[in-house]
């Protein structure tokens, strides 16, 4: 564990959650309320490294300019003191990634919640005219109730329009995570919501299987089937799934954008209307959430977070990696 100060500013930090390639996540706690929050905070090697607060600045930007319950609240962004960093709600400490590694069963009796909930958050985005370019499972927190925060803004970006798409050039860094990219970031060309519309199929397909659409050799190879490979039939991995939510993977993951829906809202009207299981999914006797004591809930002053180091909230920046 890196060991920064026990006090940054106004907050005490209470425990570390996560330790990231170039941030900490700490639960604190206001000292004068005592209201717990997640802050984020630059690790000591990149705390004078400008483009890492660039990032925390885009960050800040972007979240701090939305109020949807299925994203997370940003409250401040500090840049004087020991360490640059942000100040986030405390949510569920659970992020999707983490219950699929259980097996997508641990959440398939409420998936159809947990898509809706996801869509709607990245719907309000959108209407902000932005794209988050990072959708994958890590970035969405879901809580024991099947309530979804999307997290995780670092490398999201101003949709490009007009004049200033048609003139926009190529991106010489490719940024995102191999795994959910869809053709088009891949290729480094302007993105819409579709992009993540794209990102969001894999999703999907990752949930109702607990596996990637797309497994590569090498970077370039899953890079590669992203852009030409014929997309596998979720009914191979799980043949529970319907084969109507099957065709609404295969629209959401179209190789062309014009393919796709066009935008997160006909997305969920589709999935509203769209049985995901021929046979409903038990809920497990044992609960996942059960293994992580502070997950499933938001925090308050009122409540006391017992000793964990689980996830609150993302802060990997996948600048063309995979996740850890």
């Amino acid at each position: 564990m890196t060991k920064i100060r026990d006090f940054l500013g106004p907050y005490r930090l209470a425990r570390l959650i996560r330790l990231g390639s170039s941030c900490q996540v700490w639960e604190a706690i206001e000292t004068e309320t005592g209201d717990r929050y997640a802050l984020k905070v630059l690790r000591e090697d990149f705390r004078s490294n400008k483009q890492e607060v660039s990032f925390l600045r885009n960050e800040y930007h972007i979240a701090q300019s939305m109020n949807h319950p299925n994203i997370i609240k940003m409250y401040d962004l500090v840049l004087t003191g020991p360490a640059p960093f942000l100040v986030l709600e405390l949510f569920s400490e659970l992020n999707m990634k983490q219950a699929l590694r259980r097996g997508s069963e641990s959440i398939a009796y409420m998936l159809g919640k947990i898509i809706a909930e996801s869509i709607k958050g990245l719907y309000h985005m959108h209407g902000h005219g932005y794209v988050h370019c990072d959708i994958k499972p890590d970035n969405f927190l879901v809580s024991r109730d099947g309530d979804v925060k999307l997290i995780d803004f670092t490398i999201s970006q101003k949709v490009k329009k007009g004049i200033v798409k048609f003139f926009a050039g190529k991106t010489k860094q490719i940024q995102g995570t191999r795994s959910y990219m869809s053709p088009e970031q891949i290729r480094g060309l302007p993105l819409d919501p579709r992009s993540d519309i794209y990102s969001f199929g894999c999703v999907m397909f990752e949930m109702v299987t607990g596996k990637l659409p797309y497994t590569g050799e090498s970077p370039n190879d899953l890079l590669n089937k992203h852009i030409s490979a014929p997309l596998p039939s979720p009914l191979v991995a799980n043949d529970n799934v319907t084969a109507e939510f099957a065709a609404v993977i295969r629209s959401a993951m179209a190789k062309r954008p014009d393919d796709r829906p066009n935008s997160m809202w006909d997305l969920l009207k589709v999935v509203e209307n769209t049985q995901i299981f021929k046979k409903a999914p038990r809920i497990p006797e044992k609960s996942i959430f059960d293994d992580f004591p502070t997950s499933g809930r938001i925090m308050n002053q009122e409540q006391a977070a017992p000793e964990s180091d689980k996830e609150v909230s993302g802060d990997k920046k996948s600048r063309g990696e995979e996740e850890d």
